[in-house]
């Protein structure tokens, strides 16, 4: 019997703010929201962006006011609207005015010395030695040589992208624990699986006693590393620009980090781990993963997850040179525009509308999923399950980067899941597709094909389409994250995110089966069973995923375990929705930290017991079985 994989426990950090209990999905819909959660939303994104404190039951902001719940998100929620979502790039990432350049010149005095006047921003990082400068005002200096050298001078000049989805101006991962120098990306991870942990209302360990260590797996990962300057990023170019090369860049750029954080500083995990790759499908990949791992049976609780921190100049300038970014000049042509005001910048991801390249994001996301059994044994939390993840490649290509035919495969194949698990009327009239979306010319006719060329097939009309890129951005490996966690809201408040940022649907879209609301389509939460996942990636990547809905999913548990069984689930998960709550409190509060375990309860082999049929490991109740049965038994005939 195959083992449903259950969504108990979900979380992460986008640019829409904290995931678990669907807070940056109601950023994406707040006009939709009753007073009560709009309220918490905005409180959450208050404290996360430090522009207030919680302290002796108020709430306290940086110029000193003190405020209840409700007052705070009142004066504040102008100026979070404003720092979340896509937005025009903040210094705290980097200028947009001043970005760097290197330019190599030869100077050489001769016999006499050479004086010059340099602007600061221009003098080296590491000036030759026989190099005398003196400061003439703060902005300029004089420079004086002796004999000849060549030096770097760095150049600055105007990025020609200024748009991104950024995290929530103001948070800050890394100083909410001992992040040690750690790459963005890799900050980032540990507080969203923190937030995904918590969210799951039962403690690890409490979960850990009830299994074998290898029962528990963690697949994670980015699509591009770690590329900051305290990852590859440094690694790469701080030789040329003479700065010191860390013991720490090379080990954590590598791409599975994700997965490595988690199992080292957060979870002691000793069981199975990964990391797949491919491109933005990577996030899907991992779910894939995670989802044959628990129908198999061989794992009860999967962490899977990503994390990609690619708003940096140098993943832009990349991405830029590729046509692939919405250029600045190419967004004011668009609308005719001498200019980009503040909100022209929020504006600049349209899918399916008229475009001209995506904007980039930054994110990280988790789900916590477990085996149908154990949810049910231990009273978790359903905010739905995995039917399944559908992965293809494009065949032969042209060029890597062009989309090809594996998408119909993948899209297909999960449409016909939901049709075999749920039935046709649920297919036809009760799923909707959270798209890839990029905002590109190629991508809005490709992708709009498919899945119109899909609906045709299975007999359906009027199938809604959305794209959460529109608000948060491509964060590359992580955008099916993104697209996940934007759809399991649904579910909760019963509106489907618009593609609010797309005036009007282009001309060359497919759609005579499709629907793309440009305004947030409100329907009844338990209207919709499934969402389909899509994701198009860079060099034939393709995947699609079918979420189930906690009611489908309720519906499907009753049938395996009966009544009388779920009437008990629902007796022991109400202590573990009250847990859970507890944390969204905390974290609403701003109060709550990442769990981040540095030396902790290290293990050596001189600590384990080891026998021919098992392990066992100090601090866990059940040991890991090595007793191995040959799977090529035949052989021995």
């Amino acid at each position: 019997m195959s083992q449903l994989p259950v969504i108990v426990g979900f979380g992460g950090i986008s640019p829409a703010g904290r995931s678990s209990f669907h807070h940056g999905y109601r950023r994406l819909i707040l006009d939709q929201l009753d007073n009560k959660s709009r309220t918490e939303t905005l409180t959450a994104l208050a404290t996360l962006m430090q522009r207030a404190e919680y302290r002796n039951g108020q709430f306290i902001t940086k110029n000193g006011q003190s405020l209840d719940m409700s007052g705070l998100a009142q004066s504040l929620e102008s100026q979070i609207c404003a720092d979340t979502l896509i937005r025009r790039i903040h210094p705290d990432w980097f200028d947009v005015n001043q970005v760097m350049l290197n330019k190599a010149a030869t100077l050489n005095a001769g016999t006499d010395p050479l004086t010059f006047r340099l602007r600061n921003r221009h003098l080296p990082q590491n000036p030759p030695s026989n190099w005398q400068i003196s400061a003439l005002s703060a902005s300029e200096s004089e420079v004086r040589i002796n004999g000849g050298c060549e030096v770097i001078f760095p150049d600055f000049r105007e990025s020609s992208v200024q748009s991104a989805g950024m995290l929530p101006t103001g948070f800050d991962p890394g100083s909410l624990y001992q992040s040690r120098n750690h790459p963005r990306g890799l900050q980032m991870s540990v507080y969203a699986a923190s937030d995904a942990l918590r969210s799951v209302g039962i403690d690890f360990q409490t979960l850990a006693a009830q299994l074998s260590p290898d029962q528990v797996a963690v697949f994670a990962s980015n699509s591009i590393g770690q590329m900051d300057d305290a990852g590859f990023g440094g690694l790469t170019k701080f030789p040329a620009l003479g700065k010191r090369t860390t013991s720490k860049q090379m080990p954590l750029g590598y791409a599975q980090m994700p997965a490595d954080f988690i199992n080292a500083y957060l979870l002691g995990n000793v069981g199975l781990t990964g990391g797949a790759l491919g491109a933005c499908a990577t996030f899907l990949y991992n779910l894939k993963s995670g989802v044959e791992e628990i129908r198999s049976g061989r794992r009860k609780l999967v962490m899977v997850g990503g994390s990609d921190a690619p708003v940096t100049p140098e993943i832009i300038e990349g991405f830029r040179a590729m046509g692939a970014l919405a250029e600045d000049k190419y967004l004011m042509a668009l609308d005719n525009l001498s200019s980009l005001s503040e909100d022209d910048y929020r504006r600049a991801c349209r899918p399916f509308g008229n475009n001209c390249g995506f904007t980039m994001g930054e994110s990280s996301q988790y789900l916590v999923l477990m085996s149908d059994d154990l949810a049910i044994e231990t009273g978790a939390q359903i905010f739905g399950a995995v039917g399944d993840v559908f992965v293809h490649a494009d065949g032969h290509k042209k060029s890597i980067s062009a989309p090809g035919i594996g998408n119909y495969f993948t899209l297909g194949k999960a449409a016909s899941l939901v049709e075999s698990l749920l039935g046709e009327t649920s297919l036809k009239h009760h799923s909707f597709v959270q798209a890839h979306g990029t905002s590109t010319p190629q991508n809005r006719v490709t992708e709009s094909h498919v899945i119109n060329e899909t609906a045709k097939a299975f007999g359906i009309q009027d199938w809604t389409v959305s794209a959460v890129k529109a608000y948060v951005g491509h964060s590359q490996g992580c955008a099916g994250g993104d697209q996940i966690m934007a759809s399991l809201g649904v579910w909760q408040y019963g509106v489907i995110p618009g593609l609010t940022t797309t005036p009007e649907i282009a001309d060359d879209v497919h759609q005579s089966n499709l629907h793309f609301p440009l305004s947030h389509r409100v329907d009844n939460p338990e209207h919709m069973d499934s969402v389909l996942i899509n994701a198009k990636g860079f060099g034939g990547n393709n995947a699609s995923a079918v979420i189930l809905s906690p009611k489908a999913t309720q519906a499907l548990l009753t049938k395996r375990y009966g009544q009388s069984s779920m009437h008990a689930w629902q007796e022991r998960n109400t202590k573990v929705t009250e847990t859970a709550k507890a944390y969204d409190n905390e974290a609403t509060h701003g109060l709550s930290k990442p769990i981040y375990l540095y030396d902790h309860q290290v293990l050596t082999g001189e600590d384990l017991h080891i026998t021919d049929t098992e392990i066992r490991l100090p601090g866990y109740v059940n040991p890991v079985s090595i007793a191995v049965e040959n799977p090529y038994d035949d052989f021995n005939d």
